[in-house]
């Protein structure tokens, strides 16, 4: 049985994790940026950080745009669209699809997850917290849940730097050894003005890996492998800004006439027309004895180097770059980018949102007794990542219509193209839709009971056609 640990031996070994992990970031920093036996240091000179925290990331992913894409463009996609979690692929919903399906309504899931989604992606770790019914005070979080009839009243996720993590597993024959027992979570209000921290028994919540390596316990974050072409960015789009802002208005260059001679009055009064020149307080500028030329704008094109980037940050993440620059709508994305794009996308479905975050819920949730047992195993369905929008079926139905009207205004094209090879190869019409189409030739249709539902499963459609009394239906050909 897991205790309370003493609070003596929470902090020294807090300190030996953190001067442990300190000195190894120190040890591969000083490598970084290396070249000729340490005679150039390309980090130091290019101005990159050797050192990266937690705060970096979260700075990074709070002030810059791409930063920002990197992550959510990935996940806003994983969670998008209707999940389903089911154990029968019957009609009658199970008890513990029943019971799932109303905690997943109440607690508001999906936005937990994605929520999640985020905070491990942003740092080495995050946690998702139950709120338990057998809690009555803070002191109850250190306690091992004990499985049983329980509620869960809210769940929670906390990033790295909110899940501290206090004691390991030292026992090399305990099934968690070198794994997290405590954590230290800090509970804030949002503003960080009023927080208090919680000591939390590992039975209490899920520890979330994004992409780890050899350790179970930390991952990487997203941000790591292009923090330095992010810094690029900052470099190039911030620089362009600024250099337009300074070439935009030229400076000038005064030459002094030869015979002329500048008296202390003279030179007072040009910089009384110079300050109120820079500050727009003056549009012309008169001089007596000098001569003031402007100078020609330095202002070129970064886009080029823009781009550079874009692309080394796309290879790093995976994300084709229309996409990450949010340009991926209408036709400028390939059809290439969206194939290779919703692979990715349906890569980390299966290999992190559901394995890490959505399976590991449910298994806790049935572990303590929060939703009934699944009688068999369950599965996971997510939406069709490559189903048409709703303007693509609009043009497919457009063409379709043109394609129907020059078909039947053409009174030889059934002497060519039967009806049927028509639909099929012409319209693209599956058999399913082409016996529709059959049994609708002819009949009489139930108005009020057939509906739009009805044109996406065909198997249903067909018993709401009444045949019209005292009419021979054609055959088909």
């Amino acid at each position: 049985m897991t205790t309370k640990p003493n609070e003596n031996v929470i902090a020294l070994q807090n300190r030996l994790n953190t001067l442990s992990e300190l000195v190894s970031r120190a040890t591969l920093a000083a490598r970084l940026g290396q070249q000729f036996d340490g005679d150039r240091n390309l980090y130091s000179a290019l101005g990159y950080k050797t050192n990266l925290v937690f705060d970096d990331y979260f700075t990074q992913y709070d002030r810059q745009d791409i930063a920002k894409a990197v992550i959510t463009r990935p996940i806003q996609a994983t969670w998008r669209g209707k999940i389903k979690v089911y154990e029968s692929d019957d009609d009658q919903e199970t008890t513990f699809e029943k019971d799932l399906r109303v905690l997943w309504n109440r607690v508001h899931l999906k936005s937990i997850f994605s929520r999640l989604d985020h905070m491990a992606c942003l740092g080495q770790y995050a946690v998702l917290l139950f709120g338990l019914s057998d809690v009555s005070s803070s002191d109850d979080f250190s306690k091992p849940v004990t499985p049983g009839n329980l509620d869960l009243l809210y769940v929670r996720p906390f990033h790295e730097d909110s899940a501290k993590i206090q004691v390991f597993e030292q026992d090399p024959k305990n099934p968690r050894y070198d794994l997290p027992l405590f954590y230290n979570l800090t509970i804030s209000n949002g503003s960080g003005a009023n927080s208090s921290s919680i000591l939390v028994h590992h039975s209490r919540v899920i520890h979330c890996v994004n992409d780890p390596l050899e350790s179970v316990v930390y991952g990487t974050p997203v941000l790591r492998s292009v923090f330095n072409r992010l810094m690029d960015l900052e470099k190039l789009v911030g620089g362009s800004a600024e250099m337009f802002w300074g070439g935009a208005r030229p400076g000038y260059a005064g030459k002094l006439d030869p015979d002329f001679t500048l008296g202390a009055v003279e030179e007072a009064a040009l910089q009384t027309q110079i300050d109120e020149y820079e500050h727009k307080l003056r549009r012309i500028l008169i001089s007596q004895g000098i001569n003031l030329e402007a100078l020609a704008p330095q202002v070129s094109d970064p886009r080029p180097h823009v781009d550079v980037q874009l692309q080394m940050i796309s290879a790093a993440t995976g994300i084709p770059k229309r996409i990450l620059t949010g340009s991926e709508r209408g036709e400028l994305a390939s059809e290439d980018d969206k194939i290779s794009w919703n692979e990715y996308v349906q890569s980390r479905r299966d290999e992190f949102a559901e394995s890490a975050i959505l399976r590991p819920f449910v298994d806790k949730c049935v572990e303590l007794g929060i939703i009934s047992p699944p009688k068999d195993e369950y599965a996971v369905s997510w939406s069709d990542l490559h189903a048409p929008s709703d303007k693509q079926k609009a043009e497919v139905g457009r063409s379709r219509a043109e394609a129907l009207r020059a078909y039947t205004t053409n009174p030889i094209a059934e002497r060519i193209v039967p009806p049927r090879a028509f639909y099929s190869m012409f319209l693209g019409l599956s058999d399913e839709a082409i016996q529709l189409i059959e049994k609708i030739i002819g009949a009489e249709i139930d108005e009020d009971a057939f509906g739009d539902e009805d044109l996406e499963n065909w198997d249903s459609a067909p018993s709401k056609i009444v045949e019209k009394p005292g009419v021979e239906k054609e055959k088909p050909e």
